[in-house]
């Protein structure tokens, strides 16, 4: 499986469909295009396609392959979840227990519960994204009816102690929630051995198509449809199959089962150079959950001193691909909530990137990431400290390309600039998703220079002072909480 010249290094998000999945969709974009749910020869033969992936997916999780509901999408199979578990036991009491850096979609659906009535308890998490399981325990009550923990944090990787809280959910007759949609066809996943009630998965995580997920409930635990129409999966995903979705979805499953070892040392013995050699090659470095046990895919690492929009920019101008999270705005960065919870320092915290491997990375991608990130790094940090008292101004640009020239062109002007991404706010103007920072003060040279080099240029952007009055606020806050914790301790 190939990406050209390009370096994808983030399979946290998406990951490309596996090509043995693709050929077995086909077929079923063509001759076999019925509903499963029709009555006729055809319809068989989708119905019976669809329930050879429930057996595929089951095996991977250790499942009956009747426990398993197809959803649309990871997103889907948590709102099923925390939803339909809340309405189906809210006699029983209306109180959740939740971590703080769940996905959004968990956590956005306990939000829409508190609405209704319930009351959540949002766990906080150490310095490696960690819940403390006593806190859980202490902060069960008589009237607990849904506890809902990641299996593995998406942005750190860091896996929680699932079997531990399945064991105390189970003894306490707790409905309990795992979302495995970042760590299924990772690391074994058994849902008896962690004595889950629910589990959530994903197709495209594992390199199956978007558009398919699964929800694996435990017989005879109670939940309630959040979705209304036909019978299909029990009533519980009313709708006409996406077929060739969840026929990639079982074979994208039965693929990661079948190589779930080998690409676990593969990939782990991938994220360890990358990490030993930037931590060897660029000072101000540090490993976000780096003492705990993480997925093998995922290194979360900040970097002293810059903003991360720059670092994406840069190794996405030489076609390499990272997460950097939240969008730069012109009045602050917003940092991530897991960072934010992690109390990583600010002088750390706003240079946070996300790489996340695939089998199909080699160690020469590794080796062409590092070279590439030491040199922005260090491009990137020159600019900073280039006029610190110096308001700064963005250049758009209608394309990547435009972009990338404008960068290596100001370059050979001795100019102290760097690239960054675009602005959230000004994310609906239609140019390049990567930008140019420079100094106010050398906005007309670089503006004549790039005009003599034929660069069009769609807008320039001024950041308004109140940038670095917000940031430093921000900065000051997690100074003064670090204060406070450490006069408490």
């Amino acid at each position: 499986m190939s990406h050209h010249k390009d370096i994808f290094l983030d399979h946290a998000s998406t990951t490309p469909v596996q090509p043995d999945v693709m050929g077995v969709m086909l077929s079923y974009f063509g001759n076999h295009f019925a509903s499963p749910g029709a009555g006729y020869e055809l319809g068989h033969r989708s119905r019976k396609a669809l329930e050879q992936s429930r057996e595929r997916i089951a095996k991977l999780l250790g499942a009956m392959p009747y426990e398993l509901v197809f959803t649309s999408s990871g997103t889907e199979s948590n709102n099923m979840a925390v939803l339909g578990a809340a309405y189906a036991r809210q006699s029983d009491g209306k109180h959740i227990i939740t971590s703080s850096i769940e996905h959004a979609c968990v956590l956005k659906a306990c939000m829409h519960l508190e609405h209704l009535g319930f009351r959540v308890t949002y766990l906080p998490v150490n310095e490696n994204a960690l819940i403390d399981v006593g806190a859980l325990e202490d902060a069960i009550c008589d009237d607990t009816i849904l506890i809902s923990i990641m299996h593995a944090n998406n942005e750190v990787g860091t896996i929680q102690p699932i079997e531990e809280i399945g064991r105390i959910a189970r003894k306490k007759g707790i409905t309990f929630h795992c979302d495995a949609v970042q760590s299924a066809g990772k690391i074994p996943i058994d849902v008896r051995k962690l004595h889950v009630d629910l589990l959530s998965i994903s197709s495209h995580k594992i390199y199956g198509p978007k558009g398919a997920g699964a929800l694996y409930i435990r017989k005879e635990t109670k939940i309630e449809p959040i979705l209304f129409g036909s019978g299909q999966e029990n009533g519980l995903h009313p709708g006409t199959h996406n077929v060739p979705a969840i026929v990639g979805f079982g074979m994208a499953c039965q693929i990661a089962g079948r190589d779930l070892e080998n690409n676990y040392i593969h990939i782990r013995a991938l994220r360890e150079s990358l990490e030993q050699q930037i931590l060897d090659r660029i000072p101000g470095t540090r490993i976000n959950g780096y003492n705990a046990g993480r997925l093998p895919h995922i290194s979360n690492i900040s970097f002293e001193g810059v903003l991360a929009d720059s670092i994406g920019a840069n190794l996405d101008a030489d076609n390499i691909f990272v997460s950097t999270g939240p969008a730069f705005r012109s009045y602050g960065k917003v940092l991530s909530r897991v960072i934010v919870a992690m109390h990583v320092p600010p002088e750390f915290a706003y240079g946070t990137v996300r790489f996340s491997l695939g089998w199909e990375n080699r160690n020469r991608d590794i080796k062409i990431t590092v070279d590439t990130l030491e040199k922005c790094i260090s491009s990137i940090r020159a600019f900073s400290g280039s006029d610190s008292t110096d308001k700064i101004c963005i250049f758009t640009f209608p394309d990547k390309e435009s972009a990338v020239s404008a960068g290596r062109i100001i370059a050979t002007q001795g100019l102290p600039f760097t690239l960054t991404g675009k602005p959230e706010d000004i994310m609906q103007v239609p140019c390049s998703h990567i930008a140019l920072a420079c100094l106010n003060d050398d906005q007309p040279e670089i503006v004549t220079v790039l005009k003599e080099q034929g660069i069009e240029i769609a807008g320039i952007h001024k950041i308004d002072p109140q940038c670095e009055t917000t940031v430093k606020k921000e900065q000051d806050f997690w100074v003064k909480v670090e204060e406070i914790k450490k006069e408490r301790e």
